[in-house]
């Protein structure tokens, strides 16, 4: 088939979409709900029209990106790096696979050229965006030689939707919210387990701190928390925890607690020659610890000078706490509004031991940088173009790895309606009163 058909077949294509994109709009958002939203209106209309656009403008973006390889000529007389003065060699981009459509996007597959590497995709990702008019643009490499090219039509997270009944998923895993690509957002603190989630005011971190309760308490899992703001926040499912510190004494007696049935449960380890708790045998294994610190740069706050010792001493106890618990199931979720190097230099150290993060839209551009930077630092600028209308949205990252993510709206009714609900789960008489001197285990 000649190119010029195949190229008018594709115009007379392109302007049926447009068309039908300008005159079935109104009806498509007026029968949103019955037809399912955004997914059937991308099938029908965003992904021919972006389709089209990939094709016709991929040899066009190479170009202007730099992506494409000069094309010599096969016969020439002259010198391999002599060009003849106002003749341009045609450039050659890389191999385009035909996209294939997903329920909020596409996926295309680029063959590199020999000498590429994914870097110059990656760092085109923005322009691909704009010359594709798609929301979202994510390049990865599965093997060596090719990009994936991951683009969302529309965005996900842009409003909320109902909620169907999920399987229950295991011990320690929380279903969260959703992922910009769809996906339903978990967390399994079995293999992340510790967490820092940071947020300004109404940026939705209590909203997930509610969804994350909730899911854990359902489940045999001790919760306790550490709330320095009169208990406000974690008061509201005080019935299912354990226990509650609502200031730094109560804070230091409760970590001092942890820190000894950490000990414990060392021991316990060690004399069943089992390197973590999920090791022993299920009828003499402890019920794993979930500790929730809401605002915890509160902990760290020094306001005279007999507070320093206390300050000192919890910073450190809540460090052995991030240090020992991951294999002997006691597991850290710290939550702030603020969270930077001010604080001291305990928070690094701490902060060295939350292997997972979350960044809602923050005031400050260090808080961005110390939950995000040192692990996907190219998510510092996504998290702070988060706006205020963009309630529950935030960057999580883990292992190097970043998404978009919106957790699911839990009400504060709903949340003391679950507490009631759940609070005979699990006992904790480890959590016995510490005396005031507490106990010394170093």
């Amino acid at each position: 088939m000649p190119w010029e058909l195949i190229i008018w077949i594709l115009s007379v294509l392109l302007c049926l979409v447009l068309l039908a994109q300008r005159w079935w709009e109104p009806w498509m958002a007026k029968h949103t709900t019955r037809l399912g939203g955004g997914p059937w209106r991308w099938y029908l209309l965003g992904y021919p029209a972006a389709l089209v656009r990939v094709l016709f403008t991929w040899r066009k973006v190479c170009r202007v990106l730099d992506l494409d390889i000069p094309r010599r000529p096969r016969y020439s007389m002259m010198n391999r790096d002599t060009m003849v003065a106002g003749t341009a060699l045609r450039g050659l981009p890389p191999r385009l696979g035909l996209p294939r459509v997903t329920k909020y996007g596409f996926v295309v597959r680029v063959h590199l050229h020999p000498g590429q590497t994914p870097a110059a995709f990656i760092a085109a990702a923005d322009a691909l965006v704009h010359a594709w008019r798609v929301h979202q643009v994510r390049v990865t490499s599965p093997r060596r030689g090719v990009v994936d090219v991951v683009a969302t039509g529309y965005d996900p997270l842009a409003r909320v939707e109902s909620w169907p009944t999920l399987p229950t998923p295991r011990l320690l895993a929380a279903t969260l919210g959703k992922a910009d690509d769809g996906s339903y957002w978990t967390v399994d603190l079995r293999t992340s387990p510790h967490w820092l989630v940071t947020g300004a005011t109404q940026s939705g971190k209590s909203t997930l701190l509610a969804a994350w309760l909730t899911e854990l308490g359902s489940q045999p899992v001790v919760l306790v928390g550490i709330d320095l703001k009169g208990g406000m926040e974690l008061g509201l499912y005080e019935k299912r925890l354990a226990a509650l510190a609502t200031d730094r004494e109560e804070a230091r007696r409760l970590l001092t607690s942890l820190v000894t049935e950490l000990m414990g449960r060392m021991a316990t380890c060690r004399a069943a020659g089992a390197r973590s708790i999920w090791d022993l045998p299920e009828e003499s294994r402890p019920d794993p610890v979930v500790l929730v610190v809401d605002e915890v740069a509160e902990l760290f706050l020094v306001a005279s000078l007999n507070a320093r010792k206390e300050v000192v001493e919890c910073a450190t106890l809540l460090l052995r706490v991030a240090q020992l618990g991951a294999a002997l199931g006691v597991h850290l979720i710290l939550a702030a509004q603020r969270f930077g190097s001010e604080l001291g230099p305990g928070v690094t150290a701490i902060r060295a031991q939350l292997g997972g993060r979350v960044c809602h839209r923050s005031n400050d551009e260090q808080t961005a940088v110390m939950t995000l930077g040192d692990l996907a630092p190219d998510a510092v600028a996504v998290a702070q173009s988060i706006t205020e209308d963009e309630k529950g949205v935030a960057v999580t990252a883990l292992e190097g790895q970043w998404m978009r993510v919106r957790s699911r709206l839990v009400t504060p009714d709903a949340l003391r309606t679950h507490a009631d609900l759940t609070a005979h789960h699990v006992s904790a008489p480890f959590l016995a009163p510490v005396p005031d001197g507490g106990t010394d285990h170093d």
